[in-house]
């Protein structure tokens, strides 16, 4: 009955869409929106969600995720079949469009005196001082860690090359790529609760991901993504190790990364660079990432040795990225630059080394006969839009960051993909575990603009964590996992949290009560 009105009514503001189209009762057609468009797509296509037929006996929902990021949505059908082993499933419709902004614009900082909370916390962690929630962002941490795949078309990239060296290439780039989002961003995510969790499942971009907070103190979250036709694997835990040093925030994400491509049998480790935030007493706020990574090929052997530079006295060095490709016996095989907050390329080694002599002799020459004000320092400000980086003759193009929108500044200096993480549709809400942070009532409450409930319902939710560990401390329960477990990290053997494999049973009776 729900699928006839759908597309009766979609054949009502539609006249090209043909009247007589028929439908079984295997069949589900999905619209992707609701609003009037004069285009139909061609031909249906058919829907990859691999968990119709995992969800327990209750009538079963399927949200689509469309793969429009436009705008204007374009209205069409998609055909879903029933689960793997051929079941038919009872599937109610859902019209879905990705939105372009949140409810609300985020509220000016303005007026709230960062000082007075933190003077007398410098040298702390920032996890056990008390924000307050207008110096946040609507997100989870667990959902900024998210952000990681907004560029997962670089792994799918490595996927189709037979080239150890160029499967490198992507997956440097996709290391560097999943800082890029950090740019400008400023808010503080929200620290999750013990026994939060995230989903986000993106057809259009080819993955499913999950991550749950398996410690509060330490805080750990770990995260489980893979590939919708099963060809990668990408999975960590990352522990973020906050302090404050006066002017500057700084943030060490403890932790280990993996990626596993089946097709080559093969396995990338590495750590992402520390981030710090400057100016957040006094001044614009801005933000730099500085330190080694080591992006590891446990099957050949071969690593890229990349080094996030920090800005420097007068900001030269600013959002700067480079290293090499070694190979197992550690010749360079070809040199890696550019910047995390816009592109990277990929160049001969001896090209890239005799560019890098140029450059350091121009530079002496050019600083022994300029003079600088000690009172300026406009090259620690992040740049504008537009490409900065030198393109040394002969490089190849590897990574672009994706454009933010028009209005990112209004909404947390989002990007088009981190304005989507936090949706929450009426259907999602049969299907998401109740620990999921969309249904998070405080966040809910800060993107609709209402910081007042916002900061209540913090207030609340924190409390209501603290009294539950209190009342475990009084007895003999002991917290437990759901979703993850502690062991041995199979490639480089380092102490991790690995995935248990059952979340996409969706069987969730026994999720705890969080908020």
């Amino acid at each position: 009955k729900l699928l006839s009105e759908a597309l009766q009514t979609l054949a009502t503001e539609h006249q090209e869409v043909e009247k007589n189209k028929l439908l079984s009762e295997d069949d589900c057609y999905d619209a992707l929106s609701s609003r009037v468009s004069s285009r139909l797509e061609a031909e249906p296509e058919y829907c990859t969600c691999t968990n119709h037929s995992r969800h327990s006996t209750r009538r079963k929902q399927c949200i689509y995720v469309a793969s429009h990021w436009n705008t204007i949505p374009q209205v069409g059908f998609r055909r879903l079949q029933g689960g793997r082993g051929g079941g038919r499933e009872n599937l109610t419709v859902s019209v879905l469009s990705h939105r372009t902004s949140l409810p609300a614009p985020m509220f000016s900082r303005n007026d709230v005196s960062i000082w007075s909370i933190l003077k007398k916390c410098i040298g702390m962690e920032l996890s056990k001082i008390a924000m307050p929630v207008i110096l946040n962002e609507p997100l989870s941490f667990l959902q900024r860690l998210t952000e990681y795949m907004e560029h997962t078309y670089l792994i799918h990239q490595a996927n189709t090359t037979t080239d150890s060296m160029e499967r490198m290439k992507c997956v440097a780039a996709f290391a560097v790529s999943a800082v890029a989002s950090q740019w400008e961003r400023t808010g503080k995510p929200f620290n999750p609760l013990l026994g939060e969790t995230y989903e986000l499942i993106r057809e259009d971009l080819g993955f499913r991901w999950m991550s749950e907070q398996v410690s509060h103190h330490p805080p750990v979250s770990a995260f489980h993504a893979e590939g919708l036709q099963e060809d990668f694997l990408f999975h960590g835990s990352i522990y973020p190790k906050l302090k404050f040093w006066g002017k500057s925030v700084e943030a060490e994400p403890k932790g280990i990364i993996s990626l596993e491509l089946p097709k080559y049998n093969e396995a990338y480790t590495w750590t992402n660079p520390t981030c710090c935030v400057h100016n957040i007493i006094v001044g614009q706020l801005w933000i730099e990432q500085y330190g080694n990574v080591e992006v590891i090929n446990h099957k050949t052997g071969e690593r890229c040795s990349l080094i996030f530079k920090p800005c420097g006295l007068f900001g030269k060095e600013l959002h700067k990225v480079e290293g090499y490709i070694l190979d197992k016996s550690k010749k360079k095989l070809c040199a890696i630059y550019g910047k995390w907050t816009e592109c990277l390329y990929t160049v001969d080694a001896d090209t890239f080394d005799a560019h890098k002599k140029s450059d350091k002799k121009n530079s002496e020459e050019k600083k022994s006969n300029m003079q600088t004000s000690v009172d300026e320092e406009p090259e620690e400000m992040p740049l504008p839009d537009g490409d900065t980086v030198q393109v040394i003759p002969g490089s190849e193009l590897i990574w672009r960051i994706a454009p933010r929108p028009d209005n990112s500044a209004e909404f947390y200096a989002f990007s088009t993909f981190a304005m989507q993480l936090n949706e929450l549709e009426e259907g999602m809400k049969g299907v998401l575990p109740p620990t999921d942070c969309r249904l998070r009532p405080d966040i809910r409450h800060m993107e609709k603009g209402d910081i007042d409930s916002a900061s209540a319902e913090k207030k609340r939710v924190e409390e209501k964590q603290r009294l539950s560990r209190k009342n475990r401390s009084k007895s003999t329960e002991e917290w437990k996992t759901r979703w993850f477990h502690q062991g041995t990290n199979p490639h480089n053997k380092a102490q991790d949290w690995l995935y248990s494999n059952s979340y996409w049973d969706r069987n969730y009776s026994l999720l705890p009560d969080i908020y």
